[in-house]
């Protein structure tokens, strides 16, 4: 049976994580967009999750809108003392399910409380905040983000937010924001095929900070190699668990939150915490980024 505390552990904020979580953005409809197909799967699948052990789960309300977080505080409310649940602010959905900036004093404050409300709670225990920053908002860009964090580190103040973190950030702005406030995690696009963060996961390692990589799995568009599915034809796993397990075995500081809607997939994701992955597996999994 699969222990996740054999990937370990990691601190986040005050708070020690299993460094296996789950990502619930799959829980939304087709394209994180209106509701799921099948609501009680979804539930099923968080209370699976949840029962297997994990104790973080990665989530926002621009995730449906609103859908997400409606669905995890009907299967889990109320939380267990050891859950830690972590948000994003910082985007909105309009009426087609584009993606758009909301980044105001007066947008930001507001999905803190959509946060708090859809979740049922009345602190948020991690919220990130969401840079949309390059031409389609969904790749890190260079530029000031005092302004949009200055919100954010009033609204802890408030007692509304317990601990900050980073969404889509260049070094340059993490920088910037550890000026401004303690940064318990920075959550960037990072798997197999994308390893332009290398730099950043060992400088945030070295200062105690997770990173989270998100689409670790490769999001709307999955991971495929034929060096991926060598390592786990002769491993006897599935490319998906090989490509999580080469994450924990990365740096320690990684915190996985693979999403899935399936409670048979779950299983699969969460099992790859038993895969210990040869070093010559690992050198040929990492020449798939170096090309």
């Amino acid at each position: 049976m699969t222990t996740l505390d054999t990937a370990g552990t990691f601190t986040l904020g005050d708070r020690t994580v299993r460094r296996m979580g789950y990502g619930a953005m799959q829980l939304a409809g087709p394209g994180v967009f209106g509701p799921p197909r099948d609501r009680q799967a979804a539930v099923a699948v968080l209370r699976a999750a949840v029962e297997a052990g994990v104790n973080h789960i990665d989530t926002s309300d621009f995730y449906g809108p609103h859908v997400t977080n409606q669905i995890i505080r009907e299967a889990l409310h109320p939380y267990a003392d050891d859950l830690t649940l972590v948000t994003k602010i910082g985007a909105r959905r309009d009426g087609t399910g584009a993606w758009l900036p909301a980044m105001s004093a007066a947008e930001l404050t507001s999905a803190v409380h959509d946060n708090l409300r859809n979740l049922g709670l009345e602190a948020l225990e991690v919220v990130n905040l969401r840079v949309m920053g390059s031409g389609d908002g969904h790749g890190p860009a260079e530029g000031s983000i005092a302004e949009e964090l200055a919100t954010l580190v009033d609204l802890q103040k408030q007692g509304l937010v317990r601990h900050i973190g980073l969404s889509t950030v260049t070094p340059t702005q993490i920088a910037e924001a550890r000026g401004m406030a303690e940064i318990v995690c920075v959550q960037n696009l990072y798997n197999l095929a994308h390893r332009e963060d290398d730099a950043m996961v060992a400088d945030l390692a070295a200062a105690g900070i997770a990173y989270v990589p998100y689409f670790p799995l490769g999001g709307f568009t999955p991971l495929q190699s034929d060096a991926l599915s060598e390592v786990a034809a002769e491993l006897g796993a599935t490319p998906m668990q090989v490509a999580l397990a080469w994450l924990l075995q990365r740096s320690p500081n990684l915190l996985l939150i693979p999403g899935t809607s399936s409670v048979v997939h779950l299983k699969e994701n969460l099992a790859a915490v038993d895969l210990a992955l040869p070093a010559e597996a690992v050198a040929k999994l990492d020449r798939i980024g170096a090309a």
